[in-house]
């Protein structure tokens, strides 16, 4: 076999194997679509088939039972809202400091990147218990605000911005200062429009991450009106029967909107990601 036809044959396999690994990875999210178009009683019955991925009986009784019963439609609002405010405040708060680490110099810049590298190591519940002592003594229990201003600043989002903001060349922000645009107006009128990648990506990983937080909405909230999604699905559980065409149907309406958003923002997110890590 020549060296041509065993790239080819490489290739082919990798395809495949690639192939293989993505219809396994998405078997669990198939499944869970597929069981919330089904009845009940149905769920078991297929659970030991291939008919476990197929739509038999299909039927929508479980997501109204999810909108009406659960509410979910209102969780979902409530978290659209939340992280809506939250990437409004925490998008320009992160880029501003990862441009001022790329591209300023002064005193204590190196030890407080390497504060920001260490600080994201520590897991989130070693800190939970501190910050909702802190939280609880500012007032802000119950609150919008306190789901927000806690993570108005990410160490990653920093650090993501820092990297793509140290391939942008100096050039371009000199011929602006030049130019006799402040420092503020060169990052907001110069850096800012062409820095769309990096801005995505970091959007679509903060809006997952706070679309899928559970432990500190569900420490923080106690008033129903402002709970947010996952704590929605979680109350499905509380019940002393477990309907599980309703929780497929609530977790369906959950990952809706994670999926559109993905769908949307791909290209940009593979870009950013690509061009993030360019220099160090």
């Amino acid at each position: 076999m020549s060296r041509k036809h065993s790239r080819l044959f490489i290739k082919i396999i990798l395809y495949f194997v690639s192939i293989g690994l993505s219809i396994l990875f998405l078997l669990p999210l198939i499944w869970m679509i597929v069981t919330a178009f089904k009845p009940e009683n149905r769920i078991f019955q297929d659970l030991t088939s291939i008919r476990a991925f197929l739509p038999m009986d299909f039927t929508l009784e479980n997501f109204k039972n999810a909108l009406n019963n659960v509410h979910m439609f209102k969780y979902i609002i409530n978290s659209t809202i939340y992280i809506s405010i939250i990437m409004l405040v925490s998008l320009p708060i992160n880029s501003m400091c990862g441009y001022a680490l790329a591209k300023f110099e002064f005193k204590g810049k190196k030890l407080i990147l390497t504060l920001i590298l260490s600080l994201m190591v520590f897991p989130f519940e070693s800190i939970v218990i501190p910050l909702f002592v802190l939280v609880n003594k500012m007032k802000m229990l119950n609150s919008l605000a306190g789901l927000i201003i806690p993570f108005s600043a990410r160490c990653f989002s920093i650090y993501m911005f820092r990297q793509f903001f140290l391939s942008v060349p100096d050039e371009i922000i000199e011929a602006a200062e030049i130019d006799g645009a402040s420092k503020f107006k060169t990052f907001y009128s110069v850096v800012v429009p062409i820095s769309g990648p990096v801005f995505a990506t970091v959007f679509i990983l903060d809006v997952v991450l706070r679309w899928s937080d559970f432990m500190w909405p569900l420490i923080i909230t106690i008033n129903e009106d402002i709970r947010t999604v996952q704590v929605g699905v979680q109350s499905l559980f509380n019940d002393t029967v477990i309907y599980y065409g309703t929780v497929m149907a609530a977790l369906t309406l959950a990952v809706l909107p994670m999926l559109v958003l993905f769908i949307f923002f791909q290209k940009y997110y593979v870009q950013g990601i690509a061009t993030s890590g360019m220099k160090g």
